[in-house]
């Protein structure tokens, strides 16, 4: 859930060359919604923030530093220009209170027939931040220029919502994990996009299509279980949730009993306020939950404006480890190294709220979790894709493999239920699974990228910058089978 793609994947010079290239053209005179409702788009149509006319012209952007040329062998050669457009639409929060949200709209352009005629939609959920101005509506976003070049330059249609919360979001907190609000957000992001459509020169299939990493793996899966509850309007043609939390209530189990995920601290804190903004009962106060140097303005300290997932750390804002004592012991040395770090002085929640929630099976805790599940309640009906990373120390890979267990055990046929596991060469194929380990290699053996040694640097690495450009590849071909093979 924790993003570093900015420095792992594109690179921050990638991103700066992508947001000065191209027009800022607005489109004059837009139309505004002055009664708004659940998915109205406040100014119709968006305004362009950028434009790169042709396919060749984002090719050139990316192609001018390394990291941009790895993105290209991955994602292939551009066959489109995209128009970058902003949005903001009407949606809900947490306990169900109307605000705005912001978003993105990438438009395919150009001659080539990928570029032409119905185009499918991708709706895309990204993964966790704690940066308050996020914003995956403009290209300088590295996780935009993801999208851009492995979907909108080959003729996707990408919708993008920042969720509520986030950039110029009015809701005070960001609804965290929370699966029926995340999935009316994607819900709401769509709508609104789809109104925008005709104005955008956004010719849209009836194909959708729905993906989304890391907390966006969650979103993707919960907008997947959302809209198949409501086939009068939508109609999913596959999804490909990738590396997400879906088995919450086993996860927080797993961290609850010592077994501490990497950037923990900074996820407890966002999951607390978000489940007690959303149903107002985990805790009496702050002071039960979080140790007193970092109790007050806990709450409000993410989305921040001004600090990131690293100053958060640096300031003292937040400390490293989550719990006082009693690391989960496994015997797999990797791991149990793992959860020894999230656990020691100064820790971030009080020993005493930690074995109060241990001891009751009914706390707010463990019923905000199981609302939360995405492993209990549905089955899809449609193709899924499950990709992940066994190694992954931020999202634990047996939620993967709960996930596809739980939804084949209740009916899903194994053609139905797809999971690539990067670390598998049967799964992802020889190739894919080669290159991703050629990857891990040259991250052990570069000198720059953070860890004291070389097997974490590759730890450190994995989640935000190693995994997604891959599972990205076994994903989009996925969904290129599922339209080649009419589903």
């Amino acid at each position: 859930m924790n993003h570093r793609l900015a420095h792992l994947l594109l690179g921050t010079s990638v991103a700066v060359l992508l947001a000065a290239c191209g027009g800022g053209d607005v489109s004059p005179g837009p139309a505004i919604s002055l009664t708004p409702q659940r998915g109205d788009i406040v100014a119709n149509p968006p305004p362009m923030l950028t434009s790169f006319a042709t396919a060749a012209e984002f090719n050139t952007a990316l192609s001018a530093t390394a990291t941009g040329r790895n993105l290209l062998a991955l994602a292939g050669t551009p066959r489109c220009g995209i128009n970058f457009h902003y949005m903001t639409y009407y949606t809900v929060g947490g306990a169900g209170e109307q605000t705005r949200a912001t978003g993105g709209i990438m438009v395919p352009t150009g001659s080539d027939p990928a570029c032409t005629g119905a185009r499918p939609v991708l709706l895309y959920g990204h993964g966790t931040t704690v940066e308050k101005g996020y914003n995956i509506a403009s290209p300088a976003n590295s996780e935009a220029g993801l999208l851009a070049a492995f979907y909108a330059a080959q003729g996707w249609i990408v919708v993008a919502p920042n969720y509520a919360g986030y950039e110029a979001s009015d809701l005070p907190y960001h609804p965290y994990l929370n699966a029926e609000q995340q999935a009316a957000d994607m819900i709401d992001a769509l709508r609104a996009a789809r109104k925008a459509f005709p104005n955008i020169a956004a010719n849209a299939s009836n194909k959708l299509f729905i993906s989304g990493y890391s907390q966006g793996g969650h979103v993707a899966m919960a907008t997947h279980k959302a809209m198949q509850a409501l086939p009068s309007e939508f109609t999913v043609t596959a999804s490909g949730p990738m590396s997400g939390p879906y088995a919450l209530t086993r996860f927080a189990q797993t961290v609850f009993a010592g077994g501490v995920n990497a950037g923990a601290t900074i996820f407890f804190p966002m999951l607390m306020t978000s489940y007690q903004r959303s149903y107002g009962n985990l805790y009496a106060s702050v002071n039960d939950v979080y140790e007193s140097a970092y109790a007050t303005g806990i709450e409000s300290l993410i989305p921040s404006a001004t600090l990131t997932s690293t100053t958060l750390i640096t300031t003292g804002r937040l400390p490293t480890r989550l719990w006082a004592n009693n690391p989960l012991v496994t015997g797999d040395p990797s791991l149990d190294a793992l959860f020894a770090a999230g656990v020691g002085t100064p820790n971030l929640v009080k020993t005493s709220f930690r074995q109060a929630v241990l001891a009751n099976p009914s706390h707010p805790v463990w019923v905000a979790a199981a609302r939360n599940d995405l492993t209990t309640g549905w089955t899809p009906n449609r193709p899924m894709a499950m990709c992940f990373g066994t190694q992954d120390p931020v999202v634990f890979g047996s939620n993967t493999v709960d996930a596809a267990a739980a939804f084949r055990g209740r009916g899903a046929p194994a053609s139905l239920i797809n999971v690539f596991n990067l670390e598998d060469a049967t799964s992802v194929g020889p190739t894919l699974a080669a290159a991703f380990a050629s990857a891990k290699a040259a991250t052990a053996a570069d000198p720059s990228a953070p860890g004291a040694s070389p097997a974490e640097k590759v730890l450190q690495a994995y989640h935000g910058g190693l995994v997604p450009p891959f599972c990205n590849v076994a994903v989009r071909t996925f969904f290129q089978q599922v339209l080649a093979a009419g589903l």
